[in-house]
This record gives C-alpha cells, sequence and structure tokens, in this order.
C-alpha cells in the first residue's frame, strides 16, 4: 500500500465528522479500503495455512519419530533372533557330528583325503574340527538346476571312495541342501521346482542318487532341504549368494538315526 493512501485511510479515521472527502476523491477512498479489506482477508487465509501447514510437520515429526522408534525395536528383534537362529545351528551342528564324541568322528586318515580333496578342488570346504563337508557355489549345479554338472559327479565319485574306505565305513551321512534368496521365477525352472524349498531338497536328492550310484549305500545315507533360511552370509550380492547356495554333508555317528529313522532299527 502506498503512502499516500495510508495517509488517506488515516486521515479518514481521524477526521470522518469533518468529512474525509475533502481530503481525497472518493473514488480513491473506496480503492483504498477495497485494497484494505482484500489484504487483511488475505492475511488470515495465509496465517490459516501457515497454521495447517505447522500442525502438518508436527504430525510428520510425531509419525517419524514413531517409525523410528519402531525400526529400531524391529532392528532389535531380528538380532536377537540372529543370535537364535545361530545357537541353534551350533546345537544341531554338535548333535550330527559329534555324537558320540565331541570331536571329528573320522579317522586322520580319512581327514587327510578329504583335506586333500579340498585342496584340488576350490569350491569344495572341509571342516577338520567336525568332519563337515560343503559343495560351495556352482560346483554341483547350475543356477536354478537340480543336474549335477560332470565336475560334480567327479568330485562326488571320490567323497563317496574316502567314505567307503578305511574306518569311514562305519559312519552316515546327512546330505542338506541350500539355496540363496532369489526367488524361483523362470517358468521351465519352476516348472520342476516351484519354490527353493523344492529346489535345495531336490539338489540333496540328486547327490544322494549319484553317491549312491558311485557304491554308497543308501541305509547309510539321509537328506534334507533348508531354503534360504541357513545363508553362509548375508544375500547382499552376487558373491555371497554363490556361496549360499551350496550343499553340506554332515558325518554322522554310526548309531546316529537317519531322516527319523529309529537307530535301534536293523540296517
Amino acid at each position: 500500500m502506498s503512502k499516500d493512501i495510508r495517509n488517506i485511510i488515516l486521515a479518514c479515521s481521524l477526521f470522518s465528522l469533518v468529512g474525509c472527502h475533502s481530503y481525497a476523491p472518493a473514488w480513491q477512498m473506496r480503492q483504498a479500503q477495497l485494497r484494505t479489506y482484500e489484504m487483511y482477508h488475505a492475511r488470515q487465509r495465509l496465517s490459516g495455512e501457515l497454521a495447517q501447514t505447522q500442525e502438518m510437520a508436527n504430525q510428520l515429526a510425531l509419525e517419524k519419530q514413531q517409525a523410528e522408534q519402531s525400526l529400531a525395536v524391529a532392528n532389535q528383534r531380528l538380532q536377537n533372533l540372529a543370535q537364535e537362529r545361530t545357537k541353534l545351528n551350533d546345537q544341531v551342528k554338535h548333535l550330527l557330528t559329534t555324537l558320540p564324541a565331541p570331536n571329528n568322528p573320522l579317522s586322520g586318515s580319512a581327514n587327510r583325503r578329504f583335506e586333500d580333496l579340498a585342496r584340488r578342488y576350490p569350491e569344495f570346504e572341509f571342516d577338520p574340527a567336525t568332519g563337515v563337508s560343503k559343495f560351495n557355489g556352482d560346483l554341483l549345479f547350475a543356477t536354478g538346476s537340480d543336474q549335477i554338472q560332470p565336475g560334480g559327479h567327479r568330485i562326488l565319485k571320490e567323497f563317496a571312495q574316502i567314505m567307503n574306505s578305511g574306518d569311514a565305513q562305519q559312519f552316515n551321512i546327512l546330505v542338506v541342501g541350500h539355496t540363496d534368496d532369489q526367488p524361483v521365477v523362470k517358468s521351465a525352472t519352476k516348472a520342476r521346482h516351484e519354490t527353493n524349498w523344492d529346489l535345495s531338497a531336490h539338489r540333496a536328492t540328486a547327490v544322494v542318487k549319484s553317491l549312491s550310484k558311485t557304491g554308497l549305500a543308501e541305509p547309510r545315507m539321509g537328506l534334507a532341504g533348508y531354503s534360504k533360511f541357513q545363508p553362509k552370509l548375508p544375500n547382499t550380492n552376487d558373491g555371497a549368494r554363490q556361496q549360499n547356495r551350496r550343499v553340506e554333508i554332515f558325518i554322522l555317528a554310526p548309531d546316529a538315526a537317519i531322516a527319523g529313522r529309529d537307530a535301534s532299527t536293523p540296517r
């Protein structure tokens, strides 16, 4: 508003009794009054919008705080579950691999042969402390497949030969299949393996059949599929996922039950 119009409005307010028309034309007074009216209502509207905006900002800040608190609680729960799962895995591994003795039940000769196998096949791991063998990555299978590759058959044949020699002949095995976290989506793959549960179990089955063909007696074997739920590493990149796609073979004590069979059942 210009200084002249403000002066006119002030004059009209102070000297209305003597007639403000003597200070300015009537049309200027009407324009000034209209402009003042418009500015007043505009200010009221902006004040209302500002109040609404502030209220919305306060609400968003509260929701953000609540979301952060919920996220913190969820992360703590995930951490607790991960710790509990690790403990359970350790307990299962202990039960599978240390009955009746607390150490690797295999003899020194069998251990050395498995360690030599691990040196010749970089994607094969052998833990001499527990006797657990791991076929990592795509050593045995192509992605999404349960068909053992030629190189996989060769190492499984050597594995069976070790298990059929010396003191190792008395032990049983449990074959466990694992996948990464990628869902089965390709139609050709899905036709054979509907989910990762199927894929992990089918891979374990393929290993058992291959070992059977190379001379390992079927009554000595059991199998399981863990799907994506027992990863070695977090599934954050392709390298980690490759290691999570694996088959593990646990050495079982002679009297350990396999796949639900009671240990007292005649072999």
